[in-house]
């Protein structure tokens, strides 16, 4: 019998197969080898200048910038385009998203705050997009199109927060003359904006010197992909569109390859003082209850006001915001990440990722129960009233059942 999954599903099966084998390898006889992986410097020059760098800095800097230029485009293609073009349309997914950002980073506070353990703050406020539409997508057509929509829109505007925090919270000892070069080279990429020119090769020659400015400026590296996926035109001057070419392009490597890279570099932990301390550390704690609490409650409570006040409808019924709000609470790629930006102690690597996996498990096992039982209940309340209305007309055919992932 083959096994059948819904397409948006394999990128995050593939990052959890990527996480799992770091985690399998890491506390194998093979974990001390995978450690010196993961240190081995690698040098690059340019002229007189030289970028040396562990592996793991190497994928966390230079492979996650794009990343980054891919999470660009989207969120480009979405302002312009998509979900967060009106504003109006717009408000309550990113009312939501400020929600699901503030009470996690507070409750981190709250349980982690002391300390050196701070700087974790934003580790709990991020979303994985691709993983979190992912689980989604298991549930197929029992989620309505504007609940796919409330969270695509949510996860955007989380990416963008996220984004800011690592430009402007994550960033040290800034060096005046690289961000003069990085300014520079920018404003290459504006002209080549402004001349409509559709080339991506164009526009990675260009982001390629603005990495290294920004690699020796001490803003994170990673803005570079940004800042160059905000120069591709949406447009050209034929009608086509540069920007939705490149993240066609780049999708597969990106989810394919970036991504699960990373995750092998990132998700490898040692459980050798002991996988109960580790989970009771407060910074896993504070991550874990930050995802799996904090994100659903956040995302819920704001959404729920600003509907209030401006009398707006929402996507679905509290039960189900609740349910996308807990999905929101995978935050795996982006969480591990900022989770590598906010700590350089080795020793509070693992607490980092474990707090990481537990909340990502329980937010898409708790929105994806929470969504099949407020799926449930409006077929019994439908049916319900149906009957009522029309006591001659036979039952109403039930809801198909969520039973997970099909085999054919």
């Amino acid at each position: 019998m083959a096994f059948s999954l819904p397409k948006d599903a394999i990128p995050g099966v593939v990052l959890v197969a990527c996480a799992a084998t770091a985690l399998i390898v890491a506390n194998s006889p093979l974990g001390q080898e995978y450690e010196y992986l993961l240190k081995t410097k690698g040098v690059i020059a340019f002229g007189s200048g030289v970028i040396e760098m562990p592996l793991a800095y190497w994928v966390k800097n230079a492979l996650m910038a794009i990343f980054f230029f891919f999470a660009g485009m989207e969120l480009k293609r979405e302002l312009l385009e998509g979900q967060l073009a009106d504003l109006r349309a717009a408000a309550l997914p990113i009312a939501g998203a400020v929600g699901g950002m503030a009470l996690p980073a507070a409750l981190y506070l709250a349980i982690a705050g002391t300390g050196a353990f701070v700087a974790g703050w934003a580790i709990p406020s991020a979303t994985d997009i691709a993983f979190a539409l992912g689980v989604l997508s298991l549930l197929g057509s029992r989620v309505r199109p504007s609940l796919k929509a409330f969270l695509l829109a949510v996860a955007v505007v989380d990416d963008l927060g996220a984004i800011l925090i690592v430009a402007f919270v994550y960033t040290t000892g800034l060096q005046v003359e690289w961000l003069a070069w990085a300014a520079g080279w920018f404003a290459v990429l504006a002209v080549l904006n402004r001349l409509k020119v559709r080339s991506l090769g164009a526009y990675a020659l260009i982001a390629l010197p603005l990495w290294v400015s920004l690699q020796n400026s001490g803003v994170n590296p990673t803005i570079a992909g940004v800042l160059a996926a905000a120069a591709i035109p949406i447009r050209d001057k034929d009608g086509g569109s540069p920007l939705h070419d490149a993240e066609h392009l780049l999708r597969p490597w990106v989810l394919f390859g970036v991504m699960p890279v990373f995750a092998l570099s990132a998700a490898g932990v040692s459980f050798a003082a002991g996988f109960v301390d580790v989970l009771l550390h407060p910074v896993a704690l504070g991550a874990g209850v930050g995802l799996a609490i904090g994100k659903p409650i956040g995302i819920t409570l704001v959404t729920l006001i600003a509907c209030k006040l401006m009398r707006a409808q929402l996507p679905g019924s509290v039960m189900e915001i609740v349910g996308v709000g807990s999905i929101a609470g995978i935050g795996f790629t982006m969480s591990l990440f900022i989770g590598a930006l906010a700590f350089d102690d080795p020793a509070l690597a693992a607490p980092v990722r474990v707090g990481v996996y537990a909340g990502s498990i329980v937010s898409a096992a708790l929105g994806l129960l929470i969504l099949v039982q407020a799926r449930r209940r409006a077929a019994r309340r439908g049916k319900s009233e149906r009957d009522q209305t029309h006591p001659f007309i036979g039952p109403e055919p039930e809801y198909e059942k969520f039973s997970g992932p099909k085999f054919s």
